[in-house]
Order: structure tokens, then sequence, then C-alpha cells
């Protein structure tokens, strides 16, 4: 099978990228560092929780307090400006405190006041909950999200510069609630579109589009979380690219695939590991074994205005290409909650090697480099 190319490599450009990357991992723990121990979501959590007991006079039990990496919620159910107003002006000089909401949710009938308590978590159990028990993964080029991108492709010998869009949100169907809040089995529906569109050609021809819909089921228990998921991936060349001067030959990439992954969170850290195998596929000589690993860190401190940083290196290994390892490093700053199912504004570097993981191309050897700004919910 014959394909055309799709970008060429620079050196300089991806040991800058690393080093950039390395950078900002171990720099960003001593920038704007406070002494330690004192910026803890627990030590945030019990100092809110005292000053509002003890200075505001709040009953413990007439609200629920969260602090998720440095950022507290207080939900009251019953509405009081004055109080509200007060809460506000106490908390918001608290060292260490990234940002403060306070909401208002009244209290069903028959149904428990809130309880005061800190969790790292996200939502509610029930129906349609907010975000996802296991958090998406930050550079995996799969990934479900708004995003778009600008980047310098390579692929046998030729070079061009595309712009790799996305539309994709995961949308929680269910929660069982867990021991400790944060923890639960979440059902969820996840759907998709990557496509890809290239700069260098004057009509900006759309080369790909790969489309997934998927049903993820995941599970936490405190900093362990696992995620399985069915899901169908199709793709499908862009009509300019068909109707060029050389147009390639089509592949008709479809399959279904199952997959595991399991994740561990410490302080700032995450590591994740898992694998897929595809129960359904065409072409039909396709391999359907592959390793999936990586690690992440998000910072807490913003490193500029309120940016935090994060980063992740995501690595795939399919049995397709004889065990060869695709590498996405991303690097950047989170803008917003950092919790799934909240807004937020990422803007990161991004570079990738490895086999194309878009669409029918997936035989060519692709290198990349660039930007990407995303949007999260």
């Amino acid at each position: 099978m014959t394909l055309p190319p799709r970008f060429s490599t620079r050196p300089a450009s991806t040991g800058l990228l690393c080093a950039a990357l390395l950078c900002l991992v171990l720099l960003s723990p001593s920038l704007g560092a406070v002494p330690a121990g004192r910026t803890g979501d627990d030590f945030l959590a019990g100092y809110v929780a005292s000053i509002l007991e003890r200075d505001l006079q709040w009953k413990r039990g007439s609200y629920n307090l969260k602090v998720v990496d440095g950022v507290a919620t207080i939900t009251l159910s019953e509405d009081d400006p004055k109080r509200r107003e007060a809460a506000e002006r106490q908390l918001r000089g608290i060292d260490g405190l990234q940002g403060l909401s306070i909401l208002v949710e009244p209290v069903e009938t028959g149904k428990p006041a809130p309880q005061s308590q800190s969790t790292a978590a996200t939502g509610k159990a029930g129906a349609f909950p907010t975000g996802d028990v296991f958090r998406p993964l930050i550079a995996d080029p799969k990934q479900p999200r708004f995003f778009m991108s600008a980047v310098r492709f390579t692929s046998v010998g030729v070079t061009y510069t595309m712009a790799p869009v996305g539309f994709g949100e995961t949308f929680g169907l269910y929660r069982l609630a867990g021991g400790r809040e944060g923890d639960g089995l979440q059902f969820s529906v996840e759907g998709a579109l990557f496509a890809q569109f290239n700069l260098s050609t004057p009509s900006y021809d759309l080369v790909n589009a790969d489309y997934t819909i998927g049903i993820p089921v995941t599970y936490r228990h405190g900093g362990n979380s696992l995620r399985f998921r069915v899901y169908h991936q199709s793709s499908h060349l862009g009509d300019e690219l068909l109707l060029s001067a050389n147009p390639p030959e089509r592949v008709n990439l479809s399959y279904e695939s199952i997959e595991l992954l399991y994740s561990r969170e410490w302080h700032r850290w995450r590591l994740y590991v898992g694998g897929e195998y595809l129960i359904h596929k065409e072409p039909q000589d396709l391999k359907a074994l592959s390793a999936h690993w990586g690690i992440e860190y998000r910072g807490r401190t913003p490193l500029f205005w309120t940016g935090r940083p994060l980063a992740g290196v995501d690595m795939k290994s399919l049995e397709e290409h004889d065990w060869s390892i695709d590498t996405s490093i991303k690097a950047g700053l989170e803008f917003g909650h950092p919790d799934p199912g909240n807004r937020r504004l990422r803007v990161m570097a991004e570079w990738y090697k490895g086999f194309d993981p878009h669409g029918q191309f997936y035989v060519n050897k692709v290198e990349y480099w660039g930007l990407e700004a995303s949007l999260g919910f």
C-alpha cells in the first residue's frame, strides 16, 4: 500500500522542546514557593473551615466545602448575600488559596443538609454528574476534547504546516458513590472528531477526519483510578485530497476496540499504564494488540497570571508496528478550574514522533511540533 507523504523533523527544535519540558517540570515547584505544608488542599480546607466556623460563626453542617488544587468551592443550602460577602472578604487573602467560589443549592425535601468536608474529586453522585472520576489524559493525541493546533509536520521527507483540530467530550450518565466523597463508579458516553488541514495548500485541504464514539466505565478509589472503554473509530479522507492530482489509494480504516487503563496519582504527579485489543477491524490483517503508558505533572502555583504549569508524556506501542514506541509530549499552562467538567483553557507546546496516529496514514512515520490551545468543560 502506497500512501502520500504527510511532514521534516528539525533536531534542534525537538531538543529545545524536550529541554523546555524538563525545565518546566524541574523549576515549577520552586517558582512562587511558599512554606512546605501550607499549600496542601487538606490544610487549606481546615484553614477555611476554621475561619467560617470560628470567626464568622457558621454552624458546622450548614455548608459544604471542597478544596481542589488550591481552589475552594463552598456550597450553601440557603442564600444570604451578607453571609457570602463576609466570607469572600475574609477568605480572599488566604495565602495559597488560588480561587474561591460560593454556590447556593437548596436542599431537597427529605435529603440531608450538606456536610462540611474537603475532597479532591469533582461533581456529585447520581445522574448526569459533572466531570469524570478518571482524569482525561494530557498528552494523548486521541483524547476527546475541544482543541486547535498549528504544527510543522514531517513525513517521508516532506514538511508542511498542518492545523489539527478536534471536537469531543465525555458526558457522564450516572455515578455511584464510593466510601468517601470523590470515589465512585461512573458510566459515561463519549464522542469526538479529529481532523487535519494542510495549511500549505491554497484552499487549506482537509487531509483526514477520524470519528470516534465510545462507552467508558471509570472507577476511583483515592489516588487510584481505572478506565475501561469500548469504542468505535472510522476514518475518512478529505474531498480535496481525493480530487488532487496525485490522490492516495484509499484504505477503509474502521475498528472497534476495548481499552483498559490504570492510573495512580501521587501529589502533583500521575502515572498510568494499560492497553487495547481490537475486537473487530478493517483491514482484516490489522494486528490487534497495543500497549499504552505515560506520566503527567500538574502544578499548583501559577507561573504566569493565573496559569498553572502542566506537562505530559504519552507513549503507545502497537503490535501492528512491531512494538515501535510512539511518543507524544505536551507542556504548558492551564487557566481556569483544574477539574474535569469545569471551564478551563490550556495553551501547550507539543511534540510527537512515531507512526501517524490519524486515520489510514497509520503506516507512515511522522514527526511534528507546534502549539495547541484546548478548551475544557
